[in-house]
């Protein structure tokens, strides 16, 4: 029987592994760390460092592939996806086969949380043959802006709405809700809003050595984030962020 372990790392900080998830790493047969292209080697080098520090016997062994790039062009956003998707399934179902074969602990290390606006789920569920499937939840990036800003998620009493940068630019400011979290904003989607009465707690590479964060009116440091994030991205040739906003009276 083949089993998948899904384990959320946390956002960068090593430190930020729970004892479950050390655990699973070390009941794996075989870990697999994803490679995104050389632009985002700092995400392999994370997964390798973690492996290297909790792996306590040479038992386990560890096989890295290359991730398949999703295709932007694809007119039909949900259906580019989805074929990624496959695409990642049929990727991770032979890497697998080549190491291990079809009996064995495999473990997949999540940035975040494998939960929350992550797709690994619904990937593993497409394997071939299909494992079964086990998460060990991780740190999200949501908890780790909490705690970069001091802040609390939610107004006493008062819900919130998690979601993306492409369906805030799409629709606006969401109904119903005074505090949004915005994830997966490949720009900044918070500039086609009225910044008016609106306040931002933005952060960047949150956990990792070059964290940035910066909060305030949306008016006084919408521009500054803005070029905040160009700069870091052309530092770095990538950039992980995402933001609270609340609407005040």
């Amino acid at each position: 029987m083949l089993t998948l372990s899904l384990i959320g790392i946390g956002c960068g900080d090593p430190a930020q592994l729970t004892r479950a998830a050390i655990a699973a790493i070390n009941a794996a047969d075989l870990v697999l760390i994803p490679r995104k292209g050389s632009a985002k080697s700092d995400l392999a080098d994370l997964r390798r460092m973690i492996c290297a520090d909790v792996l306590e016997s040479d038992r386990t062994r560890i096989a890295e592939f290359d991730l398949p790039v999703r295709d932007a062009g694809e007119a039909d956003y949900h259906k580019g996806v989805d074929d990624w998707h496959d695409a990642v399934a049929a990727t991770w179902s032979q890497t697998i086969a080549n190491h291990l074969g079809r009996d064995g602990k495999v473990a997949l290390l999540i940035w975040g949380d494998p939960s929350l606006y992550d797709s690994s789920l619904r990937i593993a569920r497409r394997l071939d043959p299909l494992p079964k499937i086990e998460v060990i939840p991780g740190i999200t990036s949501i908890q780790a802006l909490c705690a970069a800003h001091a802040l609390p998620l939610n107004d006493i009493g008062a819900p919130f709405l998690v979601t993306t940068g492409r369906r805030l630019r799409e629709g606006g400011w969401p109904q119903g809700v005074d505090t949004v979290v915005v994830m997966l904003d490949g720009g900044t989607a918070f500039r086609s809003l009225d910044p008016a009465g609106l306040h931002i707690w933005w952060g960047a590479y949150l956990g990792m050595p070059d964290q940035v964060i910066l909060s305030g009116a949306l008016t006084e440091v919408g521009r500054r984030i803005v070029a905040l994030r160009q700069e870091a991205r052309e530092r770095h040739g990538w950039i992980m962020d995402s933001y609270i906003l609340k609407r005040r009276p």
